[in-house]
């Protein structure tokens, strides 16, 4: 498996600490919060996002693509009724595919919940209705750019919409385009009324991208959840893209987080028939 970490659980790091410490601790990716980067990805110049590149790959990294792209922005919505904001989304995030591009990588993670809610006073098919529309803008940059936009359920908690796999595939396929694809996240899937390994094995298809973390919001091995059925769906399927260490409680700290993550993923792939 190819291990990657999400470059937001070095808050503080300068990004050529974060590179030397990742691959040290064995991982050969990096994926990228944009608001570690600037308030808006148009602030990053060409030449800080070459630097950034090289920088990595001197550290023997591949910067693998974005995650987080609205989080900690202003004026941006999916799913607004309101077609001027869903054209400013729209164009902002072929901005972001753009410094994907430029840092090298081809991996675009669609989350961030809060720009992306049901609107008050509308109906989940209208939600469904105006973020097709917004994302459909995106589409001829995604396939010039040659990066893939990948559709991220998450669980009730934390969204009102696009909460399953089975979701996302329908918005997916609204989109039609080869450079829309899913991701799925192991605690978003442990959400899900069938066992995450049935999810992978279901929806493998579409899975372009993969995270993996606890259903308590920590690393790989710090809960309860097993990651050797996991790991063995994702196996089976032949996933041949990157798994992805993202946490959301930074507890203890950055280095005990990174090293005990691709232990324990290690221990469970060595486990695998």
């Amino acid at each position: 498996m190819r291990y990657a970490i999400c470059n937001e659980t070095f808050e503080g790091w300068d990004h050529e600490r974060v590179c030397a410490f990742t691959a040290e601790t064995g991982y050969t990716g990096l994926e990228m919060a944009p608001f570690t980067l600037a308030p808006l990805i148009t602030d990053v110049t060409k030449d800080r996002r070459r630097t950034l590149r090289v920088q990595a790959e001197k550290a023997g990294l591949s910067i693998i693509g974005l995650h987080w792209l609205l989080a900690k922005t202003q004026g941006f919505m999916l799913t607004s009724p309101d077609e001027s904001i869903r054209k400013r989304t729209a164009g902002y995030i072929v901005e972001l595919v753009r410094c994907c591009r430029d840092l090298g990588g081809d991996i675009m993670v669609l989350g961030s919940p809060l720009q992306r809610k049901i609107p008050e006073g509308h109906s989940r098919q209208q939600a469904e209705d105006f973020a097709t529309a917004t994302l459909s803008q995106v589409l001829p940059e995604l396939e010039k750019q040659r990066v893939y936009l990948c559709l991220e359920p998450l669980a009730p908690a934390e969204a009102d919409f696009l909460q399953t796999a089975a979701e996302g595939l329908k918005l997916r396929d609204r989109l039609a385009g080869p450079w829309v694809q899913l991701h799925l996240d192991v605690k978003a899937m442990s959400s899900e009324a069938k066992p995450v390994p049935d999810v992978i094995r279901e929806f493998h298809p579409w899975m372009k991208h993969f995270h993996a973390n606890d259903a308590n919001r920590r690393g790989p091995g710090f809960g309860d959840v097993d990651f050797v059925p996991i790991f063995q769906a994702v196996k089976n399927v032949n996933y041949q893209g990157w798994v992805s260490v993202e946490v959301f409680d930074y507890s203890p700290d950055p280095e005990t987080i990174a090293r005990e993550s691709i232990r324990y993923m290690r221990e469970c792939e060595a486990k695998l028939v």
